[in-house]
């Protein structure tokens, strides 16, 4: 019989591989229904969906291997990054989804919610004020109008497979939906700065590089909190405060 691995498990949900099949059971059913949906619209290549019974979701494994890993190098080729960027281009030109995604957000939400994760983090002692306020003037940039784009929304690298230079598919769509592009370029590329010209080669059309610095800080910045209350550790070298660091 095949070896269970945990792939990811926090309160919210839990990825088990079984072979070449993954099994996502997760509390808010919701999620999933995104996840399938967005998989079904989406213009590259995803996951099968196997089967699905509530709360588990069953889908095939994606040949190749993992572009690289937050907090880690990558030893993927400039071409395999410029590979990348195409296929993201490829699904921000795609007719848009009927919801909005975590990408959605409006700047009103998100500024609310930023000025309350800064106070926190100040408040408890978790980050040195000054290291957040310079990322939370940094972060304002972010804050401007956008033209919805087909967004992925959570499209960390360790989401995207690739098989030498060539993207085999992306996974974990469950915050998938209309948003602003610049946040899935930007999460794509946090903590690896040095491929963003690589990545931008493939995507193929004129990006503010100032938006993409503001999405590093403010993405960094909301993401603390929660990544120390499900288990994670944002300090690991490379991770969310090294980008907050290399923003002073």
């Amino acid at each position: 019989m095949d070896e269970v691995k945990v792939v990811v498990a926090h309160s919210q949900r839990a990825t088990l591989r079984v072979g070449d099949v993954f099994l996502k059971v997760d509390a808010d059913q919701a999620r999933i229904d995104v996840e399938v949906e967005a998989m079904s619209l989406a213009t590259v290549p995803t996951p099968k969906v196997l089967w699905r019974r509530p709360p588990v979701l069953a889908i095939t494994a994606l040949p190749g291997a993992v572009l690289g890993r937050l907090g880690g190098p990558s030893t993927a080729s400039p071409a395999a990054w410029a590979a990348a960027g195409a296929a993201i281009r490829k699904l921000h030109d795609a007719p848009l989804p009927p919801w909005t995604g975590r990408a959605g957000r409006s700047p009103g939400d998100l500024a609310a919610d930023l000025d309350g994760e800064c106070e926190w983090l100040v408040t408890n002692g978790v980050l040195p004020a000054d290291l957040v306020t310079r990322n939370r003037q940094v972060a304002q940039a972010a804050l401007r109008p956008w033209a919805p784009a087909f967004t992925h929304g959570d499209l960390q690298i360790a989401h995207v497979f690739v098989d030498g230079d060539e993207v085999t598919g992306i996974i974990d769509w469950s915050e998938a939906g209309r948003g602003d592009a610049l946040y899935d370029l930007a999460t794509f590329t946090l903590g690896h700065e040095k491929h963003l010209d690589d990545v931008l080669a493939g995507y193929g059309t004129d990006i503010d590089l100032d938006v993409i610095r503001a999405w590093w800080s403010l993405r960094s910045l909301l993401a603390v909190r929660w990544l120390i209350e499900h288990g994670f550790d944002p300090f690991a070298p490379g991770c969310e405060v090294d980008v907050l660091r290399s923003r002073m």
